[in-house]
């Protein structure tokens, strides 16, 4: 992955009120807009998925997630909106979080029907934004900061627009299962000083591989996912931020149905055992 990256940091102008002496007042700041009331838990139902190319392989990891939020919805339909924007080999501080939020930027329109364009009106684009930084970034001593600087910043953005965050925890490289430790160890640190949900796909990448090493989750360059491997991170987030159980999910992306029952179990297990012992954040 490049490991070079560019820091941005736009300023933030407080509005102060400023006594005017000579004429004897008081010039009144203009008041600030109320912020947008915060997603409730349970009410995801628009995700922003902020990242790399961990993300996008295999089709991306969020159009695997919509598969399977509609197979298990009552209606068979799409109740739940799910947009990627990745940078490739990006890390967190790469992205700019509020031009996401930008009115008639990000999902202000969509392709329906016979290739129709609908524009969509929202009182605030997304419930959540999830995050995740380059894959060593968490634990590399030159850039360890950045994910802790930006991981704040970021999410006081999303928080500011009304939306929760969410960290997704990346997995170890194949020839590197020693990084699994310190990278949960890292996202469960930053998630519980932001107070923000962290789906432990990492940690659901390690029981798998200890369960079914036979079952390749990553690809030959030892970094990114399989189709396996995006299946289960899908999997692991259906269970984490949507609550829901992925075991007898009929949406198996067409793995082989042992493999997919496999995957489906470990990721509800390890999402059950790491927010029984860390909490939900926020959500």
């Amino acid at each position: 992955m490049n490991w070079m990256h560019h820091i941005t940091r736009p300023a933030v102008l407080l509005l102060l009120s400023l006594g005017l002496a000579a004429c004897g007042t008081t010039a009144q700041a203009p008041a600030e807009p109320p912020a947008k009331q915060a997603t409730a838990p349970g009410q995801i139902r628009s995700m922003l998925w902020v990242g790399n190319s961990f993300f996008y392989y295999n089709n991306s990891m969020h159009g695997h997630l919509g598969q399977l939020l509609m197979a298990q919805s009552d209606n068979g339909k799409r109740n739940a909106r799910n947009v990627s924007a990745t940078i490739s080999g990006s890390g967190i501080n790469w992205h700019d979080m509020e031009a996401y939020f930008k009115p008639g930027g990000v999902s202000s329109y969509s392709f329906v029907g016979d290739n129709e364009v609908r524009f969509n009106t929202f009182d605030k684009p997304f419930d959540a934004v999830m995050m995740m930084d380059c894959s060593q970034c968490p634990i590399h001593p030159k850039l360890q900061s950045v994910f802790h600087e930006f991981a704040k910043k970021h999410s006081d953005t999303v928080r500011k627009h009304g939306a929760e965050p969410v960290l997704f925890m990346s997995w170890a490289y194949s020839d590197k299962p020693e990084m699994t430790a310190p990278l949960a160890a890292e996202y469960t640190k930053v998630g519980k000083a932001n107070n923000a949900l962290v789906v432990p796909a990492g940690l659901a990448f390690a029981n798998s591989v200890a369960k079914r090493a036979d079952i390749p989750l990553i690809i030959g360059d030892k970094r990114h996912p399989t189709l396996q491997g995006t299946y289960l991170g899908a999997c692991t987030v259906l269970a984490s931020v949507y609550k829901v159980n992925p075991v007898g999910n009929k949406y198996t992306a067409g793995l082989p149905a042992d493999v997919a029952a496999h995957l489906q179990a470990v990721a509800w297990e390890t999402v059950q055992k790491y927010h029984a012992e860390n909490g939900r954040g926020s959500l």
